[in-house]
């Protein structure tokens, strides 16, 4: 098989295998931390073994990707506990428009007007998101979403600095998610280890988070990113699917038509830049 079409199966796998949070997070009884802190300690594993041992540099910059990185998986886990899955993924989705508006606010970046006006499609479907369901614990739960996104936002930043190490981050930010969670892990009353927990568990640390961490890794070095970012976007649109038919969660009306106009705007936000690059070759 050609490197294309490898990196294809990898980056679809990925988006698939990333979109079965919903459902993995809605069918285990376990606080938020717990899940957080073993699906990071099956994830490092994972890493560790694919890669033999990772030497790491704790430098300023590799802290606090870490630390962000933490944040993000500890806040969209915490997410899709309050609210449906499908509005927390489309909501963490917005980081790239974030990463735009730092860029905009922080390093004086002129925006082009259709830089503008997408992200002006990506507050308005946010607010869709939001009205659609007003009751306290989905509000709560939207808005630890967008704070995930806020700091996959800011992940996105440090770990495209030239001194940081992204292998780095991401180990440091699972040991932070284990050290973090520990302490509520071991006493989590809803820590119970029956049958469908442990599946589950397996299901998210294994299929969920470890094994496309992996292959994103190596599908992002065989493709450009015109093809990542269509790829990936099949990640929000799948996710609700899974926890529809095993959880029997529905998203309202609202916001299925918020969560459209997110990944429609977001992925043209990623597509037409690369498409004006190739039309001046």
């Amino acid at each position: 098989m050609e490197d294309k079409a490898k990196g294809r199966l990898m980056i679809l796998s990925t988006a698939l295998l990333w979109g079965l949070a919903g459902v993995c997070v809605k069918s285990i009884s376990w606080g938020t931390l717990s899940i957080s802190a073993v699906r990071s300690a099956i994830s490092l594993t994972m890493m560790l073994l694919v890669k033999r041992g990772v030497r790491v540099k704790l430098t300023k910059l590799n802290l606090l990707g870490g630390l962000t990185f933490c944040l993000t998986g500890t806040l969209y886990v915490a997410a899709i506990k309050l609210t449906t899955a499908g509005t927390a993924i489309v909501l963490q989705y917005v980081a790239p428009i974030l990463v735009f508006l730092f860029e905009v606010v922080f390093r004086g970046k002129k925006p082009k007007a259709w830089e503008a006006l997408l992200t002006l499609c990506v507050f308005f479907g946010i607010v869709l998101s939001f009205i659609d369901a007003i009751d306290m614990t989905h509000v709560i739960g939207n808005l630890l979403a967008l704070l995930s996104g806020l700091f996959y936002a800011a992940h996105i930043i440090l770990m495209n600095d030239s001194q940081s190490n992204a292998d780095d981050c991401v180990v440091i930010g699972n040991m932070l998610s284990i050290l973090i969670a520990l302490p509520f892990l071991l006493n989590d009353p809803t820590l119970t280890l029956n049958a469908t927990n442990i599946v589950w568990v397996l299901v998210l640390g294994v299929f969920q988070y470890g094994l496309p961490n992996i292959l994103f890794a190596k599908g992002c070095s065989l493709l450009d990113s015109i093809e990542l970012s269509l790829l990936l976007t099949i990640e929000p649109i799948f996710n609700p699917i899974p926890v529809a038919i095993v959880c029997g969660e529905r998203m309202g009306l609202a916001a299925i038509a918020g969560a459209a106009i997110v990944i429609v705007s977001v992925t043209l936000y990623g597509l037409i830049p690369n498409l004006q690059k190739q039309k001046m070759i």
